[in-house]
């Protein structure tokens, strides 16, 4: 990008007091090559610049670190599978609407790992193929992330770099996350009924002795859920929906209701004071509360820094004036394209750039500090590139195989990929089609 400066044309164009670019406004300015020293400097820059979002990533990792130490979520879902024991028909559903409740808020990805030991060898020993349980859990998980509504690692940072309210969208994207789970359930039972009734049929049929024997052998103890267990999960539960009506702008959208306004700074602080009520209300020491919420923050010590450099890019990029001229570039080709076809192409542009970016947050930093100013020519709103920009992500990251958590998962499960693909390209194909139609339809609402 320090090379980009001394190439490409600087420019500028005039703003509005919302920080919109007036188009048509589009100049030449001087130009300002940046110096190499800039490769190093402009991450800390960018960090300084983005501190809010990396803050408010750290306090919900800390969250979920104090959450995972009360052992509330395995003894949630262990609490789930005993009582539908003989009945695992009725598992696989409600399973899947569990995990999509966590990656719609908290971008459930990697935590899900911690689950395939304990799911998979109860719906191998109830008759079903390891890869039902596998796409119990994937898809699940992953039809939450595709129609995140606050999940902070997709949706939170892309608003955040777009320069819009978490709560905007929120309707498109809670559409989009019943449609993407309805179609995620009945695609999973479907195959379990199948399999259920004729073994020969499992993708993964000829592994069947070999699984069967494997998963028994993992058979754990059960977990009983405690009132302690219960405590937790109410906080965990009420900290979200405090979050969610924190960002939603009643005010916008005409409902008499108080929007509270918050964003970055009052989320942090709602998740470290929800940290430090859980910890004491569930009977953690001093010492247990700050020790998982720091291995907690740690976790995520790495989303970050990558917001940092990715901003880092940002903030060569407008030192050096280019920014302004790649947005006229953008401007120049989107002359005489409807509102439809911008959107249309940024759902596809995304689809690539999540195969070669698979970390949502790094590519939501990268890009949105230039697709959300296009999105204005097109007089397209903002919150829609971003709903664009994490359906494609949530849509690419259930097969790539860039995604530990996709390689993670299906080596817990001893599914084969090319057996994945096999069994999600139709799946795939029917939620492409419905995501584009609902982006479309965005566009109408208000």
């Amino acid at each position: 990008m320090v090379l980009l400066t001394w190439l490409v044309p600087a420019g500028s164009y005039d703003y509005t007091p919302d920080g919109e670019p007036v188009a048509g406004s589009y100049h030449r300015v001087e130009q300002q090559g940046q110096s190499p020293v800039c490769v190093l400097t402009a991450p800390l820059e960018g960090l300084y610049e983005a501190i809010d979002i990396a803050a408010f990533i750290l306090m919900v990792g800390g969250f979920l670190g104090v959450v995972t130490k009360t052992g509330a979520l395995d003894a949630g879902i262990a609490n789930i599978i005993r009582k539908l024991k003989g009945r695992e028909s009725l598992l696989i559903p409600i399973l899947m609407c569990a995990f999509a409740l966590g990656g719609t808020t908290f971008g459930m990805a990697e935590e899900t790992i911690a689950f395939y030991p304990l799911v998979l060898p109860i719906l191998v020993a109830a008759g079903y193929d390891a890869l039902t349980g596998v796409a119990v859990i994937l898809l699940g998980a992953g039809a939450g992330v595709i129609g995140s509504t606050v999940n902070p690692f997709a949706t939170g940072i892309a608003a955040g770099f777009a320069g819009v309210g978490l709560g905007q969208g929120i309707l498109l994207r809670l559409l989009i996350l019943f449609a993407a789970l309805a179609l995620s359930v009945w695609y999973v039972m479907s195959y379990a009924r199948r399999v259920r009734s004729h073994p020969e049929r499992s993708l993964v049929a000829d592994m069947r002795g070999k699984n069967t024997a494997h998963f028994s052998a993992l058979q754990q103890e059960e977990l009983r859920l405690t009132g302690i267990h219960k405590l937790a999960l109410a906080l965990f539960a009420l900290t979200f929906l405090v979050m969610i009506y924190a960002v939603i702008p009643f005010d916008d959208m005409g409902l008499p209701l108080p929007a509270l306004g918050w964003w970055f700074p009052e989320l942090s602080a709602l998740f470290l004071g929800a940290s430090i009520l859980l910890g004491l209300c569930c009977g953690l020491s001093e010492r247990e509360i700050v020790g998982s919420f720091v291995d907690g923050a740690a976790e995520l010590l790495s989303v970050a820094f990558i917001i940092g450099v990715s901003r880092g890019i940002t903030v060569i990029m407008n030192d050096g004036q280019i920014t302004d001229t790649i947005l006229h570039w953008g401007e120049t080709a989107l002359t005489g394209a409807g509102s439809a076809v911008f959107l249309a192409l940024t759902y596809l542009l995304y689809l690539p750039l999540s195969f070669l970016i698979p970390s949502t947050s790094g590519l939501a930093a990268l890009s949105m500090p230039v697709m959300a100013p296009l999105a204005d020519f097109a007089g397209v709103g903002r919150d829609l590139v971003i709903t664009a920009f994490q359906s494609a992500c949530g849509l690419v990251n259930l097969i790539t195989p860039t995604s530990a958590v996709v390689m993670g998962a299906l080596a817990l499960g001893r599914v084969p990929f090319d057996r994945w693909l096999r069994f999600t390209w139709k799946l795939l194909l029917l939620l492409f089609a419905a995501l584009l139609v609902f982006l479309l339809v965005g566009i109408l609402l208000p």
